[in-house]
């Protein structure tokens, strides 16, 4: 009875195999006509609940960024910036140690042309995309845009919607376009929670950059002299206060209106593919050394004098535009303290997209406005003040330590892209080690800078930041022999982006042993013998007579790297992978072309397969009716499946249930 219902329950799985090819995102699209020669193809996702599909500027080293390829460009039409894309959610990504972009129940890009053929009347368009759940799937889609001449006032849908893996739609079918007026930009979804509370975040870490900018030689001694100015030349106290309120207010406008300019000028679209380019990453790496480099004392950046002559002339009309001028010129005068701090935040804010800029400068001007304000309409709190001194100083060049620290993430960041390895973990961790053990010497005062004042003796404040700092620099030491360093995850590249993977000297406990890799094979992070070759891996199984665990995986691949992080690494698992199996991990993102007489047209989709992924996700359909990632399969040296009830697993953190399902299928091996 229990083998007739074994039976029975394998039959059910291989009968519902179909039902495991997911289609988790629907395209449909329209095209919009601007003018006579120009157009908006626009592309909308529907995600299916509980999946999210990443965004085209999700960072190098994350999850696969969707990648739109425009075919037949070139004397057709004409590409009118880059795509731009409705609202998203930004999060960190651990696993890989970069912040990924995602989209969840909808998304929406838009991408202007120029018609420059007007005999073409189609345009295709070719989406790869990633979208996620428990699992992973890499999917492609062709859009066929109809580009008829029409009126200005048509809308028309796209007649054709092309999945590139066409016989798939017997399973899933794919909807027709629908047919109706779209508004002129792409519609931007509410913001969700998260993002209320990632905006919440920016205008926090903000606040903390102006109350930073406060505290430094150009700013805070315009305290004093400002609510002097309020206290003696209004007539009232009442009046007094007025003034301070405008004054406040008129800097936080300043502020505001400079972050919606960047926005507007620049887009938040386009800030935000900037800081995922390589030239963007090597600019803004020269600009904060440069501004750090002021900072410590070398030089001031100062705007030019005529800039603060014209408006502190305008600033004696009086009045409320008087006062708007005397706002200007303290954002002026104190430029070369507030602008690198300003800088850094425009560029870290526009990151996120939407209206970030303008809730980041919110947040700075706020903090550097308030002082100015609470102190002029309660002069009495003036004589809490701390004066003006030397502190002010170390303020700034701690601000030029913490600037110099940054510099070098952004050289990290376009290394990565590159894939030089100039710039290794190690190379990272050793500067930011000489730059925090710099900066704790300098608050013990053994390291004095141009504009410091004469030390007799340290603060117990002063003393205690050193400590803190000193801290942090022991702290990231042991990061050169391997250690994880949790606190700077996000900072440094990733573990296996270094000179020694498994840790300086080979001390890393993922170390497997010193002996000679097999053919083909290779050490991952974890220590674990890996094949990326089939057929070395094949021959290497049979060589040392042990089941083959078929790794169906992806780089871009997040819920692969949560298994090999958080279950692969347990002891149990670890042991199994390392002494009683062949693991052989085929990329199902890899992006390298075959040779040209290893390409076909599958037989199981109808797709061509071009490149080695498209070869491995053809694999995976073909056999076992699945395109998801990951895919774990135990198979014996003939390829036959060795846990017939369950023949393959997927993501699951479960580590008995993995484990169970490793060995069941190794006992069934030793048989």
């Amino acid at each position: 009875m229990k083998k007739l219902i074994l039976l029975l329950f394998a039959l059910f799985s291989l009968i519902d195999g179909s039902a495991q090819i997911k289609k988790p995102v629907i395209w449909t699209a329209k095209t919009e006509k601007i003018s006579d020669t120009e157009c908006n193809l626009i592309m909308t996702a529907t995600i299916e609940n509980g999946w999210h599909m990443y965004s085209q500027f999700t960072p190098d080293g994350g999850p696969l960024p969707l990648v739109l390829t425009f075919k037949d460009v070139k004397g057709n039409y004409e590409l009118l910036g880059k795509a731009k894309e409705s609202s998203y959610k930004k999060e960190f990504n651990k696993d890989f140690g970069v912040d990924e972009y995602y989209f969840e129940s909808k998304a929406t890009l838009t991408q202007k042309i120029k018609i420059t053929n007007p005999k073409n009347n189609k345009i295709v368009v070719n989406i790869d995309f990633q979208a996620c759940q428990n699992q992973c799937v890499e999917d492609k889609v062709d859009l066929v845009f109809d580009i008829p001449v029409i009126k200005k006032t048509e809308t028309i849908a796209a007649v054709s919607i092309k999945d590139s893996t066409k016989p798939l739609t017997d399973i899933v079918e794919t909807p027709k376009a629908e047919v109706k007026q779209l508004p002129k930009e792409s519609p931007v979804t509410e913001p969700k929670k998260e993002e209320k509370k990632g905006l919440w975040k920016i205008f926090f870490l903000a606040f903390l950059g102006g109350f930073a900018a406060l505290l430094t030689p150009c700013v805070f001694p315009m305290i004093p002299m400002t609510v002097s100015f309020f206290t003696k030349q209004s007539k009232t106290p009442a009046q007094g206060k007025r003034n301070a309120l405008i004054y406040g207010i008129s800097i936080i406008g300043i502020y505001v209106v400079l972050g919606l300019a960047v926005t507007k000028i620049f887009g938040a679209d386009a800030l935000n593919a900037l800081s995922t380019d390589v030239w963007f990453n090597v600019i803004f790496f020269v600009l904060l050394l440069f501004f750090a480099t002021s900072f410590l004392g070398a030089f001031e950046i100062m705007l030019p004098n005529s800039w603060a002559n014209k408006v502190d002339k305008q600033a004696d009309r009086g009045g409320i535009l008087g006062i708007f001028f005397m706002a200007l010129a303290l954002a002026i005068v104190s430029f070369s303290c507030t602008g690198p701090i300003v800088g850094t935040l425009l560029v870290e804010s526009a990151s996120k997209g939407g209206i970030a800029p303008l809730v980041g400068m919110l947040g700075f001007s706020t903090a550097l406005a308030l002082p100015f304000m609470l102190f002029a309409m309660f002069p009495g709190w003036m004589h809490s003040l701390p004066k003006s001194g030397g502190w002010l100083n170390t303020v700034k060049v701690s601000l030029g330590f913490l600037e110099l620290a940054l510099a070098f993430k952004f050289l990290s960041n376009a290394d990565l892209v590159l894939q030089l390895h100039w710039f290794e973990r190690e190379t990272f961790l050793a500067i930011w080690i000489a730059i925090f053990g710099t900066w704790g010497i300098y608050l013990l005062g053994k390291i004095t800078l141009p504009h410091d004042s004469p030390l007799s003796h340290i603060s117990v404040g002063r003393l205690m930041l050193a400590l803190l700092v000193l801290s942090f620099t022991f702290y990231m030491i042991p990061g050169l022999w391997g250690a994880p360093l949790k606190l700077i995850s996000a900072f440094p590249p990733p573990e296996e982006y270094s000179e020694t993977p498994n840790g300086l000297g080979g001390c890393s406990t993922n170390l497997v042993s010193n002996e000679k890799l097999p053919d083909g094979a290779e050490l991952n992070k974890h220590g674990l013998i890996v094949f990326t070759d089939y057929e070395k891996g094949l021959a290497y199984a049979k060589e040392v007579k042990k089941p083959i665990l078929l790794d169906f995986t992806g780089h871009a691949c997040v819920n692969c790297r949560k298994m090999e992080n958080s279950v692969w690494t347990e002891v149990n698992i670890s042991k199994i992978l390392k002494n009683e199996v062949v693991i052989i991990s085929l990329f199902a993102d890899d992006k390298r072309d075959l040779p040209k007489d290893q390409q076909f047209v599958s037989k199981s989709t109808g797709s061509e397969i071009i490149t080695i992924g498209d070869k491995w996700t053809d694999f995976m359909i073909t056999k076992y009716k699945t395109n998801t990632q990951p895919l774990y399969v135990l198979v014996d040296l003939d390829g036959n499946n060795l846990n017939n009830v369950t023949p393959t697993t997927s993501y699951d953190p479960d580590v008995k249930l993995y484990e169970s399902w490793l060995k069941k299928g190794i006992a069934n091996f030793k048989k």
